[in-house]
């Protein structure tokens, strides 16, 4: 692919600031993250009445959707960045989903030392699979375009 230095920028920058959002929220206390999820419960319960923070697993899927969701972000623009860079297309593949995976470890880590939070290695899974749809949707998207120009021109 073709190396454009304003998409580029762009990218990373987009990039920078989903680290900063992942990392970021993983050094707020158990009970500021607490406040915030319940913030966004509140706000994401007027569309979806079943994520009710007050219901028996509505916490706990709100909090692992927003594992899944910034990871997907994480992952899509990460192979949007790789495959500016890149030629080799398992390397474009393979090298957004190893980032995205160590940045799920950084951010398990951090927990650790954050008070009233924990570390769990089953959000490291809900993030690699985030960071893995956002992959394969940028991937199909790509080739779904190109299968459309190609059958237009």
């Amino acid at each position: 692919m073709k190396k454009s230095t304003p998409r580029l920028w762009v990218c990373g920058t987009i990039i920078a600031v989903l680290l900063a959002v992942i990392w970021g929220n993983s050094c707020l206390s158990g009970e500021t993250s607490g406040h915030f999820s319940g913030w966004v419960g509140e706000l994401i319960n007027s569309i979806f009445p079943f994520l009710s923070p007050e219901s028996k697993y509505g916490h706990f899927i709100l909090r692992k959707l927003g594992h899944f969701s910034e990871f997907a972000a994480l992952g899509l623009f990460l192979r949007w960045l790789f495959g500016m860079l890149l030629n080799r297309k398992w390397l474009t593949l393979s090298l957004p989903l190893a980032c995205a995976v160590t940045v799920a470890f950084i951010d398990e880590t951090i927990q650790i030392f954050t008070p009233g939070r924990y570390s769990s290695i089953v959000d490291v899974g809900i993030d690699s699979l985030g960071a893995l749809t956002g992959i394969l949707v940028l991937q199909i998207a790509w080739l779904l375009l190109r299968r459309l120009r190609r059958h237009r021109g």
